[in-house]
C-alpha cells in the first residue's frame, strides 16, 4: 500500500474529518444515509423475489452507482476491480511493458507506431513501422488493440518474444524484449529556446517530478538561462505535494502555497514550503490554458499570488478539488472529493458551479458580479470564480475544420507511418522541413482516404439544410441553398493545398517524433508556437 500512501499523502485523514464533525450534523447525515440504504435494499429485495424476468443485477447496480455519483462532482468516481490497472496507469503514468505506442486495425497485424526513447522496444531495435506478427508465438491478426497491448505488458524483468516483419527490408526476424517498468515522463522537454531563455514543458504531476524539475532548472542555468518559460498548458495535474515542492523551488522556505478545506467548520490544512529555495530571482513566465488543471492551478495560482511569476495564456480549467482514493468492497476503489483548495490570497480555484462550463469541461465565463476580489502580495487585484486568470491574455491559434479532421481521423498519423517505409533517415529536428514535393505526396495520400473534409461554412450550410427540412421550409430556399453549396464546394486536394501552412507543422512534428522521439517533436513544435513567441516578446 506504499504507493497509495504516496498518492494520498496530501489529503486530510478521513478519520480526522469524521471526528471533528458537530454531533448533531453527523447524526443527521447518518440518519439520512441509513434511511436511503434501507429503502434501496427493500426495493432490490422485492425486485429479486417478484420481478417477472431475470434481473440484470450487475448492469443495474453499475448504472445505479454511476447515476448516484453523477449527482456530485465530475471527479468522484467508482473504479471496479477490473479497471484498477488502468486507473493505476492513469495516476502514476507507469506500467510494466516494452515502451511503445502501437497501431492496430481490425484484421491487421500490430505495427509499432512510436517506441519511447530509451525504452526496451528501442533498445531491442524495434522501430516505427515494424510489423508485429506474433507475441510469444500467438498470432495477433485477429486480436483487438487492447488484447495485443495486454500480451505485450508484463512484470518488469520478464521476457516477451516477437515475430517481426522489419519496415524497410521486409525480413521476418525474432526479437526478444526484456520488459521494464515504463514511466512516461512528466517533463517532456527542457532546453534553451535562445541564448538566455530556458523552456520547460511539463505534462503531469506524478511522484518525483519536483526533483526532476529542480535538476532541469539547474542544468539550464548552467547553460546560461536568465529567465524561464514554464509551460503547463494541457497539464491536467496530479499530486498536490509535488505542486507544493515545485513552488518551494522559487519562494522562501515557510511560504504558504495552498489551503485545503474539507467538510465541516475548522477542517482545513495549510501546506507550506519546507525546503530552501533553488532561486528567488529567476524571472518566470508560466503558460496556462483551459487544459491546465488541479496541481497546475496550484502552482500558477501560488506563484501569481506571491508575485513570483507572470501568468500568460488563457484561463485555466477551474478544478479546485482534492480527491482521496478509498478501497471499497470486492477490490474496487472510490475516488472521492474530500476538500476544496485555496491559493495564498484566499481564492478558490473551483468554478462557482458546474453549469458554467465549456465543452471541454473547463470553466466558462463568470461575470465579475458573481466573483470576489482578492489581492496578491504586492496588492494587485485577482478574482475567484473558477480557474486562474492570466496576467496577460494570449489567445491560442485557431485551426480550420480540415486540420482537426486530418488529425482526429489519423490521416497525418497514417502518413507518417507510410513515410518511414521509404525514408531511412531525416534531418535533425532543428533543420527538418517538409519539402514542396513531400507535401504533394501527402496531398495524394490524403486524397485516397475517407474523412470529412468539408469547410466550416459548408458544414454550417448542411446543418442549415437539416434545420429547414425539420421546419418544412427546405423547398422555399432550395435554389439559394444549391447555389451557395456550389460556391462553397471545393475538391479535397485543392482544400488541402489551401491549408498547407496550417497542415505542415503537424506533419513535421509527427515525422520527427518517429525518428527522434517525443522531445524532438516538442522542439519542432516550438518553431510554430505563436503563443510562446508572444510570451517571449512580452
Amino acid at each position: 500500500m506504499c504507493k497509495m500512501k504516496k498518492i494520498l499523502k496530501y489529503v486530510l485523514p478521513a478519520a480526522a474529518l469524521l471526528l471533528s464533525l458537530p454531533v448533531a450534523q453527523a447524526q443527521s447525515r447518518s440518519y439520512n444515509l441509513g434511511k436511503w440504504v434501507e429503502i434501496e435494499n427493500s426495493i432490490l429485495k422485492n425486485l429479486y423475489s417478484a420481478y417477472v424476468d431475470t434481473l440484470p443485477t450487475e448492469r443495474m447496480m453499475k448504472a445505479g452507482i454511476q447515476a448516484m455519483l453523477e449527482q456530485l462532482d465530475p471527479y468522484t468516481i467508482y473504479i471496479p476491480e477490473e479497471e484498477n490497472e488502468d486507473f493505476e496507469m492513469m495516476i502514476s503514468k507507469s506500467y510494466g511493458g516494452i515502451g511503445a505506442v502501437i497501431q492496430k486495425y481490425p484484421g491487421k497485424n500490430v505495427v509499432i507506431n512510436e517506441p519511447y526513447e530509451g525504452s526496451p522496444a528501442a533498445k531491442s531495435g524495434l522501430q516505427c513501422g515494424d510489423e508485429i506478427i506474433e507475441v510469444d508465438g500467438y498470432p495477433v491478426l485477429e486480436l483487438t488493440a487492447k488484447e495485443s497491448t495486454e500480451r505485450m505488458k508484463g512484470k518488469p524483468g520478464s521476457k516477451v518474444l516477437f515475430k517481426v516483419k522489419k519496415v524497410r527490408s521486409g525480413k521476418i526476424v525474432n526479437i526478444t524484449v526484456v520488459r521494464e517498468k515504463i514511466h512516461l515522463p512528466d517533463i517532456v522537454y527542457a532546453g534553451m529556446y535562445n541564448d538566455t531563455t530556458g523552456y520547460i514543458l511539463q505534462t503531469g504531476f506524478t511522484d518525483g517530478v519536483a526533483q526532476t524539475l529542480r535538476k532541469e532548472v539547474v542544468r539550464l542555468k548552467n547553460q546560461g538561462m536568465k529567465r524561464l518559460i514554464y509551460d503547463l498548458r494541457g497539464n491536467g495535474g496530479g499530486l498536490m505535494n509535488e505542486a507544493v515542492d515545485i513552488v518551494s523551488l522559487f519562494v522562501p522556505k515557510g511560504s504558504l502555497v495552498v489551503t485545503a478545506k474539507a467538510f465541516g467548520e475548522g477542517n482545513s490544512a495549510e501546506y507550506r514550503t519546507t525546503t530552501a529555495p533553488l532561486d528567488l530571482q529567476l524571472p518566470i513566465t508560466i503558460m496556462i490554458d483551459s487544459g491546465s488543471a488541479s496541481a497546475s492551478e496550484i502552482v500558477a495560482g501560488a506563484l501569481q499570488d506571491m508575485d513570483r511569476a507572470t501568468i500568460v495564456g488563457t484561463r485555466s480549467h477551474g478544478k479546485g478539488l482534492v480527491q482521496h482514493v478509498m478501497p471499497v468492497a470486492h477490490n474496487g476503489q472510490l475516488k472521492i472529493t474530500v476538500a476544496k483548495y485555496y491559493t495564498p490570497s484566499g481564492r478558490c480555484v473551483q468554478a462557482i458551479d458546474y453549469s458554467h462550463r465549456n465543452e471541454d469541461g473547463s470553466v466558462g465565463h463568470i461575470p465579475d458580479s458573481l466573483t470576489h476580489e482578492f489581492h496578491t502580495a504586492s496588492g494587485r487585484v485577482v478574482r475567484d470564480g473558477g480557474g486562474i486568470a492570466p496576467d496577460i491574455v494570449i489567445e491560442a491559434p485557431s485551426y480550420s475544420r480540415l486540420v482537426y479532421s486530418l488529425v482526429l481521423n489519423g490521416i497525418i498519423d497514417d502518413y507518417a507511418m507510410y513515410y518511414v517505409q521509404s525514408h531511412s533517415t531525416i534531418a535533425r529536428p532543428e533543420e527538418f522541413h517538409l519539402s514542396d514535393e513531400e507535401f504533394e505526396d501527402f496531398v495524394a495520400f490524403a486524397k485516397e482516404k475517407e474523412f470529412d473534409y468539408r469547410s466550416s461554412a459548408l458544414a454550417l450550410l448542411d446543418q442549415m439544410r437539416t434545420t429547414l427540412q425539420k421546419d418544412g421550409m427546405e423547398q422555399t430556399a432550395l435554389e439559394q441553398l444549391n447555389a451557395l453549396e456550389k460556391a462553397l464546394k471545393i475538391e479535397k486536394e485543392e482544400f488541402i493545398r489551401i491549408k498547407k501552412d496550417e497542415i505542415i507543422p503537424f506533419i513535421e512534428e509527427e515525422l520527427v517524433i518517429r525518428y527522434y522521439y517525443q522531445a524532438a517533436g516538442v522542439q519542432l513544435r516550438l518553431r510554430y508556437d505563436t503563443q510562446l513567441h508572444k510570451a517571449i516578446e512580452l
